[in-house]
């Protein structure tokens, strides 16, 4: 059988139970023989994360402590300037060779704004998209040129998408799965937010991952 491996990246500034049920959420529906938990060095298209890189992966290494199916990979942060996912794909490609299937998870919105990514053209070529979605949630078509957004992603979806993981399976990339995940209304901004305020951040996020902010005094000075 074909070996699939899936990328979801994001700053984790910090981690918390809203990205690690999605990563499970992946890993199960998938099938995945391994995920990959890229933190993004500067992503380039959101402000830089407040946290240094060294906090930002000690953290998701300890939210994922014990699966040995979530990898947190830290390749991006290793790297100079903004976190090209093209580039990210590209260096995947090269370790797991031709044959296996590589996915790379994204958020709807994400999606719908593709064509403004970095080489955006050549990433069906290292790789499926999984696009991951609120229940009920669907692709907009042709409401998209009418409302003056780009069609693009709406196009891709219609040459490339495809409607279960099999089908994934079936090649190493070039196909769009949208896939239904749990969205818990948690944020990293409305964490730190908490935190800064001294408000408890307990039960948005990992205990070890709240007791490392608490200990290196992450995100306020004073205690969370």
């Amino acid at each position: 059988m074909r070996k699939m491996i899936a990328v979801f990246g994001g700053t984790f500034d910090p981690v918390h139970f809203g990205h690690l049920r999605v990563a499970l959420e992946l890993k199960e529906q998938l099938a995945l023989d391994r995920l990959h938990l890229l933190p993004c060095h500067h992503p380039p298209h959101r402000a830089a994360p407040e946290t240094e890189s060294a906090h930002r992966l000690a953290m998701v290494k300890l939210a994922v402590a014990g699966d040995a199916a979530l990898w947190v990979d830290d390749r991006e942060l290793k790297q100079q300037g903004p976190s090209y996912t093209v580039k990210t794909l590209e260096s995947l490609r090269e370790e797991i060779g031709k044959d296996s299937a590589l996915c790379l998870a994204m958020g709807a919105d994400a999606f719908l704004a593709i064509d403004s990514w970095h080489r955006w053209q050549e990433i069906l070529d290292l790789a499926h998209i999984v696009v991951m979605t609120r229940p009920g949630w669907q692709m907009p078509g042709a409401d998209l040129t009418a409302s003056g957004t780009s069609s693009v992603a709406s196009d891709l979806l219609k040459t490339h998408g495809v409607a279960n993981v099999e089908q994934l399976r079936q090649q190493a990339a070039g196909n769009i799965l949208p896939m239904e995940v749990t969205a818990l209304e948690i944020s990293a901004t409305q964490i730190r937010r908490l935190i800064a305020t001294g408000h408890s951040a307990r039960f948005l996020l990992p205990d070890a991952v709240l007791q490392y902010i608490r200990q290196h005094k992450l995100y306020t000075p004073v205690d969370c």
